[in-house]
C-alpha cells in the first residue's frame, strides 16, 4: 500500500495539465491565458510534490516518479481552450482524491500537505473556470452580465 505522500505525488504528477506543461503543447495565438494558468497550476503542484518527496526521503522511502498515460499523446494538436473541460474534470478528480487521502487520515504534517494541495487546486480550478467562461482567451469575450 502506498503512503499518503506517495499517493499525493502520483496524483499531482500524472495529470493531463502536468503533461501539457511538460510536453510544451503548442497553442493558438490568443490562448495565452490558458497556457499561463496551466503553468501556474503545475508550478504550484510541483512545489507541493517536491516537498512531499523530501519528506519521503527523510523517512527513507523511495520517491515515486509519476508517468503519463499514453492516451495523453493524442492531445498534441488540440486547442488548449477546447481541452479546458477535460483539464477541469481531471482537476476535480484530483481534488476528490485529496479528500479521500484526508479522510483516510495520517500523520498531521502529511495531511496538512494534502490539504494545501487541495486548496491550491481549488483556487486554480476557479481561475480556469473563469478563463473557460471567457472562451479560453484573456479578455476576448465580454464578461458575463451581473444579475
Amino acid at each position: 500500500m502506498k503512503s499518503i505522500l506517495a499517493e499525493l505525488i502520483d496524483t499531482l504528477g500524472s495529470s493531463l495539465h502536468s503533461y501539457f506543461v511538460a510536453a510544451g503543447v503548442w497553442t493558438f495565438p490568443g490562448n495565452e491565458a490558458v497556457k499561463l494558468a496551466l503553468v501556474d497550476l503545475v508550478e504550484d503542484q510541483r512545489s507541493i510534490a517536491d516537498r512531499a518527496g523530501r519528506l519521503l526521503e527523510e523517512h527513507g522511502e523511495t520517491v515515486p516518479r509519476p508517468v503519463y498515460p499514453i492516451r495523453y499523446t493524442a492531445t498534441h494538436d488540440v486547442d488548449l481552450a477546447a481541452m479546458l473541460p477535460r483539464v477541469l474534470n481531471g482537476l476535480r478528480r484530483q481534488i476528490a482524491q485529496f479528500d479521500r487521502l484526508v479522510d483516510a487520515g495520517g500523520p498531521p504534517g502529511e495531511i496538512d500537505l494534502v490539504r494545501e494541495a487541495r486548496e491550491a487546486s481549488l483556487q486554480h480550478a476557479d481561475q480556469l473556470e473563469e478563463i473557460a467562461r471567457r472562451g479560453g482567451r484573456s479578455g476576448s469575450l465580454s464578461p458575463a452580465p451581473v444579475s
